[in-house]
């Protein structure tokens, strides 16, 4: 049975906060087919795939501290995992040949998760639409006005974090009513858990692919929020 949508406006409108990478289009995946080539390439004699995959993942986590997220971070953490592992000198080749890996990423198509424009059509007549997303504002914005999504959107923010304060300045910025507004993702650390900590509610939607950066356990909802689990995106046309 549909759950039901608490709501503070006569006519049930809410206000959706929705997610973009890996929420409404494939984006880890393109990624994950890099990376999968870098390890091929690095070929290491003495470290396991799983073992590059664990030292690439804390070079990341340090590059997002240094150069923020998207492609150019990426690129900078395979460079300086190939650096940090490499037996052999590091040529002068080494970042042209790496940026080959990460060039498919910058201008793929746009691949939507199942019925997602579909869905988005049957929630903007009914509800206020707000894309969230973060990462390069240049990378972001580019995927967004390749979509075509943005008509069912009254705006597309892009933030470079998403944490509880930019949840609550969203809130802030577009005189929202925490009641009536739900976040909507894939991701527990970046989506789900700030939004609930920002006095939001919000709607998780499992991605079998999501980066593992963004792993983290979903928390319970607060007293008087609500956190809705559905199977797809366009499950939400049954609870909205």
């Amino acid at each position: 049975m549909p759950t039901p949508i608490p709501n503070s406006a006569g006519n049930g409108a809410q206000t959706l906060l929705i997610d973009a990478d890996d929420t409404l289009w494939e984006n880890n995946i393109y990624f994950e087919r890099a990376i999968a080539r870098f390890i091929s390439f690095l070929n290491h004699h003495e470290f396991t795939p799983e073992q590059v995959r664990e030292v690439l993942n804390d070079v990341e986590r340090e590059c997002i501290v240094k150069h923020g997220y998207g492609l150019q971070s990426f690129t900078h953490a395979l460079v300086d995992t190939f650096e940090k592992l490499s037996p052999e000198p590091v040529t002068a080749e080494l970042p042209a040949q790496i940026q080959t890996f990460t060039s498919a990423i910058a201008n793929h198509p746009i691949e939507f998760l199942p019925d997602v424009p579909e869905t988005l059509q049957y929630l903007n007549e009914r509800h206020r639409l707000i894309l969230v997303t973060k990462g390069e504002s240049v990378e972001q914005k580019g995927k967004v006005e390749r979509s075509g999504v943005s008509k069912y959107f009254v705006s597309t923010e892009v933030v470079a974090e998403k944490n509880a304060d930019v949840y609550a300045r969203i809130v802030e910025q577009f005189g929202l009513e925490q009641q009536s507004t739900w976040m909507v993702g894939n991701s527990p650390k970046s989506d789900i858990n700030p939004a609930l900590a920002a006095g939001l509610h919000a709607v998780f939607v499992p991605h079998g692919d999501t980066w593992i950066l963004e792993h983290e356990e979903l928390n319970p909802a607060p007293a008087l929020q609500h956190l809705l689990i559905v199977g797809s995106f366009a499950e939400l046309r049954e609870h909205f």
